[in-house]
This record gives C-alpha cells, structure tokens and sequence, in this order.
C-alpha cells in the first residue's frame, strides 16, 4: 500500500511540474503558484481515475473513426475540468491552448517519468 502511494505521488509531483513548464511556455495557461499547480495535479489525477473512462467510454465510436485522435480531446475536456474546479489560480484561456497544453503536458511528463526511472520490478512485492 505504501509504495502505491509513494507511486501516486511520484507522478503527481511530476505532473505538476509539466503543469508549471507548459504555463511558462503559454500566455492563454497560467497557474498562480507551485500550491495551485499541485492541487491541479491532484484534481486532474482524481478526474483521471473517474470522470476519463467515463467520457473515453462514451466516445468509443467516435475515437474509432478519428484513429485515437478524439483522445486528445477527451484529455483537454479534463483538463478544462480541473481549471474550472480551480478557480481564478489556473486559467486556460480558450480549448485549443487546452489540447495543446495536454499534448505538452503528456510529453513533459513521459519525459520526466523516464529520467527518474521505474522502480526496480524485482523488488517490488
């Protein structure tokens, strides 16, 4: 159980810290602070886990007939989820930076997940 969470929270952390580069990078993306970025990271986790199946689900035929493509939408419908849930401390000014910034996002923390690297599978138990 305690290495799950340590898990989790690896990958929050990282992603929050996707959130703060890609918010640099972007005028319409902007999150206030390291706090307000980590929260996002754990409301966008949360939503994630239940509200992203749900619409990836729902979206089965259309994500068939885009490729996969209709993903990246699914991914920028959360992430503008989580900034309404946010408030005035992260703001994405229109859906097209959303899709963008989730690429980036993704990219960002894919990046990231492999400098750190995977836990040893051989000593996991």
């Amino acid at each position: 159980m305690g290495r799950r969470f340590i898990e989790w929270f690896t990958s929050v952390f990282l992603n929050t810290i996707s959130l703060l580069i890609v918010a640099q990078l972007f005028d319409g993306f902007y999150i206030a602070n390291f706090q307000t970025a980590l929260l996002a990271s754990v409301i966008l986790s949360i939503l994630n886990f239940i509200v992203r199946p749900i619409l990836f689900i729902l979206t089965i035929p259309i994500t068939i007939i885009t490729l996969g493509l209709f993903v990246l939408v699914i991914n920028a419908i959360t992430l503008m989820m989580t900034q309404s849930l946010m408030g005035n401390g992260f703001v994405i000014h229109s859906f097209g930076v959303a899709i963008i910034a989730s690429i980036l996002i993704s990219i960002i923390s894919v990046i990231l997940h492999k400098m750190i690297g995977e836990p040893n599978k051989s000593t996991r138990r």
